[in-house]
Parts: C-alpha cells; structure tokens; sequence
C-alpha cells in the first residue's frame, strides 16, 4: 500500500513540509510575482554591462558561487592598475527559500556591481529544514575562505585573480543573509585572513529578532516578503532544535550571544527600512553596536517596507519605492568607495 504523504507545515505560498520529511519550494503565490523567484542562467557575454557565471567553490561539499563583473570601461587608462573590490554576497529568505540566481537578486545586484564597479560573489546556500543553522554561516565562511585561497595565489579563477583587490572584501546579505553578514565577519575576526582584507559589513533589514514580540512586529503591516508567519515558521524550521529566537545567530545583541565588544568587527552600513515588522530589534542591534563603540553606520528608508528593493514590480511602478532604491544603492556605492 504506498503512503500517501501528508501535508504537515507550510509557509504563505513558499513552502511545503510532508511527514516523509520532503519539502516543496514551488511557489503557490500570485502567478504575476513568481517571475521574481526565477531562475536566470548564467551568460559570459556582457548584458547591460555585467557577465554572470557559477562556479563550484569547494569541490567535497559542491558549494557554488554566483559571480557578478562588470565590462571595464575603455577610457580606464589604468585598466592593469585598477584593481575592483569584491562584495561577498548571502541571499535572504528565512533561511529557507530563494537562490542566488534567483531574478530577484540577478536584478539587485547586476545594478551593484555596475554602480560600484566592484566583482560581486553570490554565495549558493544551503537551505533549512534540510540543513539548519549554523549550515548557511558554514558556507559564507567558505566562501570567504576560497577569496583568502585566491588572494594567496593558492586557488586560480580567472574572474577574480587577475581583477580583483582582495585588500577590499565587502561582506552584504539581505533579510536572513544579513544575519551570515554579522555571524561570517565575526568569525572572520577571530582568523588570519591575509592578504584578504575585510573592509566593511553591510546587513540589509537583517532579521534579528527575540523571542518576545517586538512593538513594530505588532503594530507594523505585514509586506509580500515578511509576515508574522513568515518570521515564526522560517525561524522554527531553520533554528537548531529546540533554540528560540534568542539563539546568537537571530539576536546578536541578547544575553546569550557573545558581548559585541569582544568581537573584531569591519566597519558596518546597516541599513533598515522604516515600515519594516522587525525595525525595533534591528535598532536594538545599532544601539548595541554603538554601545560597544562598533564603527557602525544607519541607513533609514523612510515609508519603506522589508526588502522592498527586490520588489521589481513596486520598482518599476511606485516612484517612491524607485527613488528609495536608487538611494540605498547610491548609499552602498559610497559606503564601499570611502573604505
């Protein structure tokens, strides 16, 4: 008699949890948004100025990259001196869904690397249930580790060794990747990483969280990418069993994760949108920084809501969120050009 399997969690249109332990990732939603969560394959050629390729980072583990570069401008008289720096990249979605070539991220951070003219890598997470924390921090940690290969002349891909100034590696994440931001370049500080160079973290509406509700997490209206749900199943799903929203990797400012003034960090752009569900813990985060005289910078959105800059449909039709977008690009760009 074959088993019928049953439904037994699911998550507002992006997941699916089955007694067998299967999980399914199609997404349910509005068919009108789902082109977001497409795929894009990678091109050699220059489209709008940037080429695309995976690569296979560590060979045991099959961890893949996403390299984003961008065409050098012919007028660039120093074009063999000019070297670009390197924005590590860690996608979001709770832990649990999204890709690193997912179009949403294609369309973010081709702009990126074109306005900064910097080598962006988008790092291929692992996703929860099937792998929980600390899986996706391990991979960030590889994949900074592959650019220390590189940059010591141990490793060889030829997009990065001969282009890029590894003295300038940027550490950015979006939502749940800002979280791998904070934990990587902490770990990162505890290691010789020479002659790579960490000059700046740049968490995106990261989601740090507590276990108790925050105020903006009951007042704030819920967006297309971050609802209540969303922020309890992910975390319930991704979180080692048996932890809360306390754990150090959802609340690097709480009691249980280690002082922020013991830890070396690179300077940091935090960025937070002002209609954001989590933006009062994402300001406990800042407040603690500053607490602990981290070299911490605040990027506020006003009227603007979580990861609404990889929302390409109210990008293309609400002037507001376009021009908050530009924004926060151009804060990016400036941020990574001052260190």
């Amino acid at each position: 008699m074959v088993h019928e399997k049953k439904l037994i969690d699911e998550v507002s249109g992006w997941l699916r949890l089955y007694d067998d332990g299967s999980v399914d990732r199609t997404w349910t939603g509005p068919p009108q948004v789902q082109f977001m969560a497409e795929p894009v394959p990678p091109h050699n050629e220059f489209i709008d100025r940037v080429a695309t390729k995976d690569v296979i980072v560590d060979e045991r583990s099959g961890l893949r990259v996403r390299i984003y570069v961008p065409e050098r401008k012919v007028e660039d008289d120093d074009h063999d001196e000019t070297k670009l720096p390197v924005i590590l990249h860690f996608h979001g979605g709770g832990f649990c869904i999204s890709q690193a070539d997912w179009y949403m991220y294609y369309s973010m951070y081709t702009n990126l690397a074109r306005a900064a003219n910097a080598i962006c890598v988008s790092v291929y997470l692992r996703l929860a249930p099937e792998y929980r924390l600390p899986a996706p921090i391990n991979d960030g940690c590889s994949a900074l580790l592959w650019l220390r290969s590189l940059a010591r002349a141990e490793s060889y891909e030829p997009w990065l060794t001969h282009d890029a100034d590894f003295s300038r590696v940027f550490l950015i994440g979006d939502s749940s990747g800002g979280n791998i931001v904070h934990e990587v370049a902490a770990r990162a500080g505890r290691h010789d990483l020479s002659p790579l160079k960490l000059a700046g973290g740049i968490p995106i509406h990261p989601g740090f969280v507590r276990a108790a509700r925050s105020r903006s997490e009951l007042e704030q209206p819920e967006s297309p990418f971050l609802t209540l749900d969303m922020v309890d199943k992910f975390l319930s799903l991704s979180l080692p069993v048996g932890s809360t929203k306390d754990h150090p990797i959802t609340c690097p400012m709480g009691s249980r994760a280690p002082a922020l003034d013991s830890l070396k960090l690179p300077p940091f752009l935090l960025c937070v949108a002002e209609r954001d569900l989590i933006l009062d813990t994402e300001m406990e985060y800042y407040e603690a920084m500053k607490k602990a005289k981290k070299d911490v910078y605040l990027l506020i959105s006003p009227g603007m809501s979580h990861s609404f800059y990889l929302n390409k449909i109210a990008v293309d039709m609400d002037p507001q969120t376009a021009a908050q977008t530009e924004r926060l690009l151009s804060e990016i760009v400036e941020f990574v050009n001052n260190h």
